[in-house]
């Protein structure tokens, strides 16, 4: 059984940083491709970013890109989200996930964290 913690959320300024965390645990981290994605209020779970097993390859959703970036230490068992200019508009539950499938074609979340909540005032 996989199991993902996510850390890191908190309340944060517009223009602010913060870098999310995802502690995975049951399984070798550098078998699965992984993804951070996210959830505001009153919204759809939306995608945020996507990393392949072997660090090669990124994919970040057209609102994210140049402001967050996504990193793995198979080492540690662990994913990162580092945001950067943070807007209001970023608040959201944010949550890790293992994906399966084939990376560059066909990629499903399969295992979910219970999400870190960031919080960006204005």
């Amino acid at each position: 059984q996989v199991q993902l913690v996510e850390s890191g959320g908190g309340l944060v300024q517009a223009g602010g940083s913060l870098r999310l965390s995802c502690a995975v645990s049951g399984r070798t981290l550098s078998t699965y491709h992984m993804a951070w994605f996210r959830q505001a209020p009153g919204k759809e779970r939306e995608f945020a970013a996507a990393i392949a097993r072997s660090s090669s390859s990124t994919n970040y959703a057209d609102s994210m890109k140049g402001r967050f970036t996504i990193s793995r230490d198979n080492a540690k068992n662990t994913v990162y989200l580092q945001m950067n200019s943070l807007k209001p508009e970023d608040t959201a539950v944010y949550y890790c996930a293992v994906l399966s499938g084939i990376w560059g074609r066909s990629l499903e979340p399969r295992y979910w964290g219970k999400g870190t909540l960031v919080t960006v005032s204005s």
